[in-house]
């Protein structure tokens, strides 16, 4: 089968364990196997580097190279994985920039040996068209790039603009990111750009278009005129740009292979609000992408999303190259071109893969992995040869022979004329793991008893407790403790000691009606708290079923309220709906709506 690229956002890299087909082998090799990957590029990954695990980094066969944020934890991240039977990139780099550093060094990729760098930074005129420096543009983790010999791989993770205070990183990103590869292609690199941009191309590509321009009063060509939208389709060749094109952008250098594919499609989208259950009626973005450089854009056999994989509130996004591929009118194989030079011919492999060909950027060669390939490594030992034990058993000490080890020396072993000094030590520890096991605290007290163990109190004092629920709404009668005795002897004395003793009051005899009315009202006080501490009957909406609470979080007066609604996911139309099967009008607020009542 020919090369696969695969680029998910997965909203933290083990989220997706937690649906099916992933639930059940819960690994990593197995995932990649599923998706039929052999370049895998995950987002949102929002791990730190204290919670790299083995089973994500030594995967079996394959490589990983990692970008993690670096103030803001457990947020972004992205992390690309190589099949390598398949392909061995030739470098590796973190960020947009090439700011910062490579594991284990002080100087900057940028700042490396021509022979040593990806190529394509932006210049310093580039950068200073943003208000953010290159070290803070990649310092959330955002970006990891591999070269092959073919092509340069671009993963990103692109900001999104929740709100305002976001919006000048974000375009600040992707003007820097444009620039990048514009200077790659000046370089003669093809370049493949695949993941979360979150940017929706066309209206096409979103079904929130029309509520996105009411709510921002804008027209089509304002919408299509976003400065993110509008970066991006400069790059797309068939990308729609209205008005002049920005300077240094004239030239249209990418192709979106996924829409090449099916052009005309609609709802073809890779990404839906969980909030509002949205993904069942498919009211979504298409916000995933893989893109690649014009002339690559017949490298490609299919292309297309895989919206039945669950796991994340994205889906993946997978291409798949042709066996063969033209280049500089020569036919080559595709893993020829994926490869050091060399290491395949003809599609058949020559050279076989070794650590020699792992990268400074690879994950297996952080601190925490370096040395272990697999993950089966971490519990193997290294025995020496020389026996631990010797066959002859020195001889007994003065220590050895102390009260609490002598019984040990002293228990009969069968046939001890015919057991080595190996067998005798071994079956002395064998019983000393015995007493250590089931009675360590019996012997230390009978060793050295103190003063805590002739104050123990007698078994019988005890007291056995409550044995069920019931016995709390049990009441039981008084027990009358029979007439103390007086010690004295002589009449006068007992007379005395009589008067003096209280006399206690005989108490009515209870009925078993009694006993019953006192049950059913401690059975009526439990079902007193039942109801308090259930939980609230919900109403019914439109389709006669229970609605689900939720509560208010937009700024204003309702802020904090809970309220009632439909429990249905919302529909492709993105709106509350009479008399379909989607998300009806049914609301209420809590406080309007008395739990305490039947459903209606």
């Amino acid at each position: 089968m020919a090369l696969r690229i695969t680029t998910w956002n997965v909203n933290g890299i083990r989220n997706p364990f937690g649906y099916q087909p992933w639930r059940d082998k819960r690994s990593f090799e197995a995932m990649f196997d599923i998706l039929e990957a052999d370049i895998i590029c995950f987002q949102e990954t929002k791990i730190q580097r204290k919670d790299l695990r083995d089973d994500m980094v030594l995967v079996p066969g394959f490589d990983c190279y990692w970008s993690l944020p670096r103030y803001k934890k457990g947020y972004s991240g992205v992390v690309i994985y190589t099949r390598n039977s398949k392909c061995a990139p030739v470098r590796a780099e973190e960020g947009i920039a090439g700011g910062l550093c490579p594991p284990n060094s002080t100087t900057p990729f940028r700042d490396l040996l021509e022979e040593e760098q990806i190529g394509g930074y932006p210049t310093m005129e580039q950068l200073s068209e943003t208000e953010f420096d290159a070290a803070t543009l990649d310092a959330e983790g955002r970006c990891v790039i591999l070269e092959f010999p073919a092509f340069v791989l671009i993963g990103t993770y692109c900001p999104a603009e929740r709100d305002e205070t976001r919006t000048h990183f974000r375009t600040a990103f992707l003007k820097v990111l444009d620039a990048r590869i514009r200077n790659l292609a000046k370089m003669g690199k093809r370049v493949v750009w695949v993941g979360d941009l979150n940017i929706s191309r066309e209206e096409i590509d979103t079904a929130m278009a029309e509520e996105s321009q009411r709510k921002n009063e804008v027209d089509h060509v304002g919408w299509m005129s976003s400065p993110a939208r509008r970066l991006f389709n400069q790059l797309l060749v068939e990308g729609k740009v209205y008005g002049e094109r920005d300077e240094g952008r004239e030239e249209q250098i990418l192709w979106d292979v996924c829409r090449d594919f099916h052009p005309g499609r609609k709802g073809m989208y890779t990404c839906w609000e969980t909030k509002v259950n949205a993904r069942p009626g498919n009211y979504g973005a298409r916000i995933d992408y893989v893109v690649c450089s014009h002339d690559m854009k017949e490298w490609w056999s299919d292309s297309n999303i895989q919206e039945g994989l669950m796991g994340s509130d994205h889906c993946p996004v997978y291409a798949v190259f042709k066996d063969k591929v033209t280049i500089q009118g020569e036919e080559k194989h595709i893993l020829d071109l994926v490869n050091p030079p060399g290491m395949f011919e003809n599609g058949i492999r020559k050279v076989p893969w070794s650590t020699k060909n792992l990268l400074p950027m690879s994950g297996k060669l952080i601190e925490e992995f370096d040395g272990r390939r697999n993950i089966k490594d971490m519990f193997t030992k290294r025995w020496s040869a020389t026996p631990l034990v010797s066959s002859t058993p020195p001889a007994p000490s003065k220590e050895s022979l102390s009260p609490v080890r002598a019984p040990l020396l002293a228990s009969p072993i069968p046939n001890a004329t015919n057991v080595s000094g190996s067998q005798i030590i071994a079956a002395q520890t064998s019983k000393q793991s015995v007493s250590k096991s089931n009675g360590l605290k019996r012997s230390f007290s009978s060793t050295n008893p103190g003063p805590a163990a002739k104050k123990t109190k007698p078994e019988a004092s005890i007291s056995k407790g409550q044995k069920s629920l019931k016995g709390f709404f049990t009441t039981q009668a008084p027990k009358l403790e029979a007439p103390l005795q007086s010690p004295v002897s002589s009449p006068e004395k007992e007379q005395t000691a009589t008067a003096l003793l209280p006399v206690p009051t005989p108490s009515p005899a209870r009925t078993e009606r009694s006993v019953e009315d006192e049950l059913a009202a401690s059975f009526e006080a439990k079902k007193s708290w039942d109801k308090l501490f259930a939980r609230p009957v919900a109403p019914k909406c439109e389709h006669d079923e229970p609605c689900k609470t939720m509560l208010t979080k937009k700024p204003g007066v309702n802020c904090g309220r809970s309220f009632w609604m439909c429990n249905r996911p919302l529909g492709p139309s993105g709106s509350k709906e009479r008399g379909t099967q989607w998300r009806c009008c049914t609301f209420i607020w809590a406080s309007d709506w008395d739990t305490r009542q039947e459903p209606r």
